[in-house]
């Protein structure tokens, strides 16, 4: 069986109910790439595609909009086939013989879906569907090998499914963008899941030693502790700031001191090398506060959350990163800086920024 549809498309996952605010970053970013085109959204259904306007070369799409650098998608992949009725008797060989067709070799299998509730029930249908999936692919002549493109096949039922591929290293390494991770015995607040998300995506492999052992953090608006939690069981020194309550246990092991202070007021008496930040305010108030620690050298790197507005989120977006912009470059300073809408995350998106001398 033929793909209905070989049109070079991106195929794009986020949270259900960000579909315009990632059609509006990824369409600017696109024409800022000179690869001008369309999307096309429908809410709550937690993927779109993007249309160049004119053919694209899948390597070029991919190379103008990776992943790692858009911040509402959780996943992305160019997608070549498209399959709107697949025979329920045999879908192995049809879709191996079409990644056949685009690829010799493969790294990583994703099998994705949407991350909705009707999405969420394929999954164990995808489970089930991979090993003759896998095998279908060996009789088609395509096997796995280390550094290859990774395959994608993302399903909108048993029978329906966009097909296609990302460079090594341009996919996120969880599939739908979601990282399976436990809320931890002891941690006084799910929200330490966001600060565990951040750290594995944003440092990765380098956790370890960005993130040692005896150094120094702030915690900016910690009560009741999760993010403190997060940085305790790494060995980290935590200042906690906030007028409300700690969880008590977090003191046990004195890493922790707790002042009852203003978030927005409180200085180090000397730098640190961690800032995190997860208070409820305005994002452009936060964007310049995280600026100034930076600028003036109070923190080496920091991570934090900006609460987004309901409309204009992108927007709102641009804003803050130009804010913090401007106040390193007041303190004459640099950093780099990423930013993502994280699984755990709700309304807002987590940012990593680390000064660069």
């Amino acid at each position: 069986m033929n793909p209905s549809d070989t049109d070079t498309t991106l195929l794009l996952q986020c949270r259900p109910g960000l579909e315009h605010d990632t059609a509006a970053e990824v369409t600017e970013r696109a024409a800022e790439a000179d690869l001008p085109g369309y999307c096309r959204t429908r809410d709550g259904e937690g993927w779109l595609q993007f249309h160049p306007a004119l053919p694209a070369q899948p390597r070029a799409l991919g190379q103008a909009l990776p992943w790692r650098e858009l911040v509402f998608a959780r996943q992305c992949f160019v997608s070549q086939c498209t399959f709107e009725a697949l025979p329920a008797q045999n879908r192995a060989d049809p879709l191996a013989q079409a990644a056949a067709g685009l690829l010799r070799q493969y790294d990583a299998l994703y099998l994705e879906h949407p991350d909705t509730n009707e999405g969420k029930s394929l999954s164990g249908f995808l489970r089930k569907f991979r090993r003759p999936l896998e095998a279908a692919l060996l009789k088609a002549g395509l096997r796995p090998r280390r550094g290859a493109p990774n395959l994608h096949l993302f399903f909108l039922d048993s029978g329906r499914v966009y097909l296609g591929s990302s460079a090594p290293g341009q996919a996120a390494p969880w599939p739908l963008g979601i990282p399976r991770l436990r809320m931890p015995g002891g941690a006084p607040s799910r929200s330490t899941l966001k600060l565990d998300e951040a750290i594995q995506l944003f440092l990765g492999e380098d956790a370890g030693r960005l993130m040692a052992p005896g150094m120094r953090a702030v915690d900016l608006g910690a009560a009741p502790g999760g993010w403190t939690w997060q940085l305790v069981r790494r060995g980290l020194h935590v200042t906690a700031i906030d007028n409300g309550p700690v969880d008590a246990a977090l003191m046990a092991d004195g890493l922790v001191e707790h002042l009852r202070s203003d978030g927005f007021r409180y200085r180090p008496p000397r730098p640190v090398d961690w800032l995190v930040c997860d208070m409820v305010e305005q994002p452009s108030r936060i964007a310049e506060l995280m600026g100034q620690w930076l600028a003036r050298g109070d923190a080496r790197a920091a991570i934090f959350n900006l609460k987004l507005p309901m409309k204009k989120r992108w927007a709102a977006v641009q804003d803050a990163q130009a804010r913090l912009h401007r106040q390193l470059e007041r303190g004459g300073r640099r950093a780099q800086l990423c930013a993502k809408q994280l699984y755990h995350d709700r309304e807002e998106i987590t940012v990593y920024a680390r000064a660069v001398d």
